[in-house]
């Protein structure tokens, strides 16, 4: 079933196009990735097919009833609504009324006795139960306790970025509609909480359409890309891999064609330069063929971002990490960690969110003290860091005037000079762009920016916090490309689990309580190692319940009978049963007949759980008590 189709879409900014005649179309079975480098509009792209923002022109066909949900990257949200509240924002009615419920429940919080909000609390509850609306609240909560939100009474202004990010991402979730629509989604997520994601978007039965830097949640998700490139948007059928293919096949074709034309333009040119005079129609039809031929070359080369500096000398001492501890405020975040960086070292940290990743990086680049033990640098590490911010960064600067902050030029590994501008355009800022401010830029572009420069200072030990926020895939594959040539150390910070099984030897991974565990390998090799120490665990597991069945086996081949005290239970059990059973049906008439007497309901509702479980009780005693009569029973066979 098709969803939305578009038709002719542009949109400048400016005197820049983003989108050039754009068309496309999604159906309720798509699952779509967009990439593109960034600046190039695929952000602008989602917000229009959202609804969020118009287009200069072009139409915008949608299904009737289409309900779409949309995730941005910059969130807007009211500071002071709490966790439930946020989730619970829409406008559908039974999103409405969840929220509604949210509210009322808080104030009965601080106003217990207000009879006008126990009777909205009842008729909220009736109105709950209609709609269906149970189901939603518990679906929110199974997910935000997932994405390890569990406060759920916190005020959104109290979180940090990355939560609200979540809880933002728990709302487009329970919210039933037919494309969803999700920009970096992953952003600020742990591998934990990426996995858990990708299974949800998996099975999820409404259509996706997401931008996203992240290759195997691409790979594992997506059964169509949109790529965007200079105004365009080419479609390709299948998941990232698949992309990659189906775009090398059609590159050599564009070369092929390429080649094609420019060896028929060297006919046409010969034949021109030999002076021939138009003297005929064929003669001025052949020259105006030459002139086609010379004005219609294929565009094949691609945008593409080259870093190829050259590094300081780095000597045989690196880093050196000695029974180093951090702690704040009694949580220990580091405990006894000793290492000897090498000159060959790509190290990944990796762990849950706020487990001290940022922090042992800090220390192994001298930028933070630990509580106990000491850090030694060698004499010729030439240190630059790459933080999750872009530190020092003008925004009254223009591009070229905060590379040229580092070098007018800079000197690559082949011994030639390369300027700061044509640096620039080996990053994708070319012309014009390079006398932008900074104030200017897309997020993404500011991100490419930064990390030229920390490129350009010719480090010979790179520290990475989380690199692959904000940065289109083409400058990460260039990265990887640039690190696998790069003579120093690395260490990295990062949930992108494609990046590091790209570029890392090193797995440093917290595993709480401070313990840091050192592993040889890249990510992949990290995660079967705890597979299979999973697989071991379960094993053992199952030995030790294999070894108390036989122990119960032999404890049981003694004679059976009950104690005084269980054969006295065993009499009177059912009586027992019969009673509670009894009781617990008058209190449920009672409940029924309460009315809006919040103060008796809760008062009823409270005794009603008291008797199940003591119903649950007895109910168990009744199951160990006849499987013991039945033993017995057996036994004088």
């Amino acid at each position: 079933m098709n969803l939305i189709t578009l038709e002719n879409i542009c949109k400048s900014y400016s005197e820049k196009t983003l989108l050039d005649n754009i068309k496309l179309n999604i159906t309720d079975e798509d699952k779509i990735g967009i990439i593109g480098v960034n600046g190039t509009g695929k952000s602008t792209l989602l917000k229009i097919i959202a609804g969020v923002e118009n287009c200069d022109s072009g139409s915008i066909i949608k299904m009737n009833g289409l309900k779409i949900n949309y995730l941005p990257q910059e969130l807007d949200f009211n500071g002071k609504d709490t966790v439930m509240e946020a989730v619970f924002k829409g406008d559908l009615e039974v999103m409405e009324t969840l929220r509604q419920y949210e509210r009322v429940v808080g104030e009965l919080q601080t106003h217990s006795g207000d009879k006008n909000l126990q009777e909205q609390l009842f008729s909220l509850n009736s109105k709950l139960d209609a709609l269906n609306g149970w189901q939603i609240e518990s679906e929110a909560k199974a997910i935000l306790t997932k994405l390890n939100i569990t406060d759920f009474s916190q005020r959104m202004g109290e979180l940090s970025g990355g939560q609200r990010k979540r809880v933002a991402l728990c709302n487009v979730l329970i919210s039933p509609c037919h494309l969803l629509i999700l920009d970096e989604p992953t952003n600020h997520m742990d591998n934990e909480l990426i996995d858990y994601l990708e299974e949800l978007l998996k099975s999820r039965k409404s259509a996706v359409l997401m931008i996203t830097h992240d290759r195997y949640f691409l790979d594992r998700i997506t059964n169509k890309i949109f790529e965007v490139d200079n105004g365009s948007l080419d479609s390709y059928v299948g998941n990232y891999s698949t992309f990659l293919e189906k775009k090398m096949e059609r590159v050599a074709m564009l070369e092929s064609l390429e080649k094609k034309r420019q060896n028929l333009y060297k006919n046409e040119l010969a034949w021109i330069r030999r002076g021939a005079q138009a003297r005929s129609t064929k003669q001025k039809a052949r020259i105006q063929r030459f002139e086609e031929i010379r004005d219609s070359k294929i565009e094949v080369k691609e945008d593409t971002v080259e870093i190829n500096t050259a590094s300081s000398r780095l000597g045989k001492k690196v880093i050196e990490a000695y029974n180093i501890s951090k702690s704040y405020e009694n949580k220990v975040l580091i405990k006894d960690f000793t290492y000897i960086v090498t000159k060959e070292d790509r190290i990944g940290i990796i762990g849950s969110n706020g487990i001290g990743k940022t922090t042992l990086l800090n220390i192994l680049g001298g930028k933070l003290k630990p509580t106990t033990g000491e850090v030694v640098f060698g004499e010729t590490v030439k240190l630059r860091y790459f933080t999750q911010e872009n530190t020092d960064m003008n925004p009254n600067l223009r591009v070229i005037e905060y590379i040229k902050e580092v070098a007018e030029y800079i000197t690559t590994a082949d011994g030639s000079k390369i300027t700061a501008s044509q640096m620039l355009e080996r990053f994708l800022f070319e012309g014009s762009m390079q006398f932008t401010f900074i104030s200017k830029l897309s997020g993404g572009e500011k991100r490419r920016l930064y990390l030229l420069k920390v490129l350009m200072e010719a480090p010979n030990v790179l520290l990475l916090d989380e690199p692959t926020n904000d940065l289109d895939i083409e400058t990460l594959t260039i990265l990887e490309d640039y690190i696998d040539n790069f003579n120093g150390s690395v260490i990295v910070v990062s949930h992108d689990r494609y990046f590091l099984d790209r570029i890392i030897n090193k797995v440093f991974s917290f595993e709480g309580n401070g313990e840091v565990l050192q592993l040889v390998g890249n990510y992949s090799d990290y995660r079967e190692y705890k597979e299979t120490i999973i697989e071991e665990v379960l094993e053992e597991k199952v030995s030790v319940e294999k070894k108390n069945k036989n122990l119960e086996k032999n404890k049981n081949d003694k004679p059976i009978k009950f104690t005084f005290k269980e054969q006295k239970e065993f009499e009177e059990i059912d009586d027992k049963i019969e009673a509670k059973e009894l009781e617990l049906e008058e209190i449920q008439n009672k409940i029924n007949k309460s009315g809006s007497d919040f103060v008796l309901l809760q008062e009823l509702l409270s005794f009603e759980s008291k008797l199940k479980e003591e119903l649950e009780f007895l109910m168990d005693r009744w199951t160990y008590l006849n499987e013991i009569y039945e033993q017995i029973q057996a036994s004088k066979k």
